[in-house]
């Protein structure tokens, strides 16, 4: 019987792209006086290493169909820290950004494998719930990461915040050599990239899976849409310090915890598909009233994080059975959905940072439209994931 890695390891490697994307978010204003560049050039620090991830993400889950999960983990989680020290050492905005894509590739590896090992030891119901646990444990160092960003960012420099980053990496990195086992089986024989190609276009074949995949892209968007513009609402607009923000942050997190906690207790109870359109629909009705309240001037830090923690609780309750909704399309192909739902993700999360960079001025409409949309556009992709009638002959 396959089982599944330390728990401690999961949270590791799932938690490695949010700890390196959260804990930048304070420094971002601030970025651009000490580069002497423009708020847009310093976007690209967030954009192009969500482009990254994205990328990455559609490698490393064939990959780990072929050869496994354990040596991919391990390569994945070496690029990781090499990308991470060479971000604490860029000495230009051009540098920082061509080494936060390195950290990125690095990172996608644990995004896509946590969620494509539970996928390989537990049934459908069950990784959504054992998803849900695995992420509340995972938000704990996200939730932390803005405040570290923004007291190390203040008080040293926003290089200190990446060497944090590179310690977490290889305490990740040297806890896979010694406990990362492999829990794929049924491997593929020959590197047969046609066949690869067949199991993407497979899975975008599949009504259910691009259900479930566009629903945790655009959900996802929403949230890296919030981190990018809070930043900047905060700092620029209000005139708050980089720590307060980060402090701010935490509530995100610990909301999305929430709702992962709920996903686990409830996931098996309520099922699946139910839980993912009510996480959504519960999102939806945050970011809109947050645009309502910031249309009629109402626009404080409370009401901003208000909002934003409802939004938080429906995507931590939505995403862990969006993703084993998509995991669960075909089980073959289980790391290659996991990749192709990753870079959906990422993908639609850096077009959301590049509209916040574009529109994103001294007013929060702006913010709430695009995350507005995005849910919008997730609420109604549930429709797919509802199996069609079968045809009477």
């Amino acid at each position: 019987m396959v089982k599944l890695p330390p728990v401690i390891l999961l949270v590791g490697l799932a938690a490695s792209g949010a700890i390196s994307l959260n804990i930048f978010v304070p420094s971002i204003p601030g970025l651009v006086t000490y580069f002497h560049t423009d708020l847009a050039t310093v976007q690209l620090v967030m954009s192009m290493y969500l482009v990254a991830v994205a990328v990455g993400q559609l490698v490393y889950g064939p990959l780990s169909d072929r050869f496994g999960r354990r040596p991919i983990v391990l390569i994945g989680l070496y690029i990781y820290v090499v990308g991470s020290v060479s971000c604490a050492l860029a000495p230009t905005i051009e540098a920082l950004i061509m080494a936060r894509m390195v950290q990125a590739l690095g990172a996608s590896c644990g995004l896509v494998l946590c969620r494509a090992i539970i996928g390989d030891v537990y049934g459908r119901e069950r990784a959504a719930s054992v998803l849900g646990y695995v992420t509340t444990a995972m938000a704990v160092a996200p939730a932390m990461s803005p405040a570290l960003g923004g007291f190390l960012d203040r008080h040293f420099s926003w290089r200190a915040s990446v060497a944090l980053v590179v310690a977490f990496g290889i305490c990740v990195l040297l806890l896979a050599i010694a406990r990362a086992h492999e829990t794929r089986q049924a491997r593929g024989t020959s590197t047969d990239w046609l066949a690869l190609a067949r199991g993407y276009q497979g899975l975008l074949a599949s009504r259910r899976f691009l259900g479930y995949a566009i629903n945790s892209g655009t959900v996802t968007s929403s949230y890296t849409a919030f981190l990018t513009g809070a930043a900047v609402l905060m700092i620029d607009v209000l005139g708050y310090s980089v720590d307060e923000t980060g402090l701010y942050l935490i509530s995100v997190s610990v909301s999305y915890m929430l709702g992962n906690f709920i996903a686990g207790r409830f996931s098996i109870a309520i099922g699946l598909d139910r839980m993912v359109h009510i996480g959504t629909a519960m999102a939806l009705a945050g970011a809109v009233a947050f645009g309502f309240s910031a249309w009629l001037g109402h626009f404080t830090p409370v009401v901003l994080f208000a909002a934003m923690s409802v939004i938080s609780i429906g995507n931590g309750i939505s995403q862990p059975n969006a993703m084993a909704g998509a995991l669960s399309a075909d089980s073959r192909y289980a790391g290659s959905a996991a990749g192709l739902t990753g870079f959906l993700q990422m993908s639609f999360s850096a077009i959301s940072t590049l509209a916040v960079g574009h529109f994103l001025r001294d007013s929060a409409v702006p913010l709430s439209v695009i995350m507005s949309i995005a849910l919008t556009v997730g609420l109604t992709a549930t429709a797919l994931t509802k199996t069609r009638p079968a045809k009477v002959s």
